[in-house]
This record gives structure tokens, C-alpha cells and sequence, in this order.
């Protein structure tokens, strides 16, 4: 049984805000054990056009993920949220192993269990090759 997760739905303005803010921080330490944590334990994902069922293919997706996408940052923004659902803005910036820069932003949808795991989560994603120097987001937000 997983602990529960605060904050928990029905979601407020105030609840569903710091629950993207946790989502960010979780995602900006780059550790898919710890980000995993957050999702029910048979979560179903749909990552562009990867399905994901559970913690174990989460954490495996997560990893390959970031030792491709090198120096990841991202920031998300909520952009709604009803009941148990949220939906999300987010860009990311990273750089691949040939040393190229790229900007990725989206959209997701997420639905979370009564414990306040998420349970599913829908990610449209599209990347844009930047340089160095249009670069706009550097690490992770500063607290506060």
C-alpha cells in the first residue's frame, strides 16, 4: 500500500498549484525511483507515443529519458484543474549527447487516485532545436 499523497483531491486553485509545483521539483531532481513515488502503482501513461503501465516501466522510461536528454530543466505551469483532474503547461530545456539544445513543451492531463497518487497521465510533446544562447531555463526554480 502507498502512502497517500497531499495535497489530495477534489483539488482548489491553491491545491492543484502546489501539486504541479511538487510534480516539478520531483521531475527537476531527475531520479526516477523518486518521481515514480508519485504515481499509483499500475499508472498508466501516454508519453508522446510511448504506453506506460506501472512503476516499474515508469522508472525504466525515466531513465532512459534523462541519460538521453542531458542538463534537463523544466518548468510547469497549471492550466486547469476539476475534481480529481489537473492539466498542465510545461516547456523543458535539455541538451543531447551530440551537444545539440532543445526546447520541448506540451501539455498534460493528469487524473489522480483518492490518495493523491496520480493514476494516469497524458503528455503531447514537441521539441524545437535551440542554441546555447536562446537557452531560457536553467536548472531548477528557485524556492519560494
Amino acid at each position: 500500500m502507498s502512502a497517500a499523497r497531499p495535497p489530495l483531491p477534489p483539488f482548489t486553485a491553491e491545491s492543484a498549484a502546489a501539486k504541479v509545483r511538487a510534480a516539478e521539483d520531483a521531475w527537476n531532481s531527475r531520479d526516477p525511483e523518486r518521481v515514480a513515488l508519485a504515481y499509483t502503482p499500475d499508472s498508466v501513461w501516454r508519453n508522446r507515443d510511448e504506453f506506460l503501465t506501472g512503476r516499474a516501466e515508469i522508472v525504466a522510461f525515466l531513465t532512459r529519458k534523462w541519460a538521453k536528454e542531458q542538463e534537463y530543466a523544466l518548468r510547469k505551469e497549471l492550466w486547469a484543474y476539476t475534481g480529481n483532474r489537473i492539466s498542465v503547461r510545461f516547456g523543458y530545456e535539455w541538451r543531447d549527447l551530440a551537444g545539440q539544445w532543445w526546447r520541448s513543451h506540451g501539455n498534460e492531463q493528469w487524473e489522480f487516485a483518492e490518495d493523491g497518487l496520480m493514476s494516469r497521465r497524458e503528455a503531447s510533446i514537441n521539441d524545437l532545436p535551440i542554441t546555447e544562447a536562446e537557452r531560457g531555463i536553467f536548472g531548477p526554480r528557485e524556492a519560494g
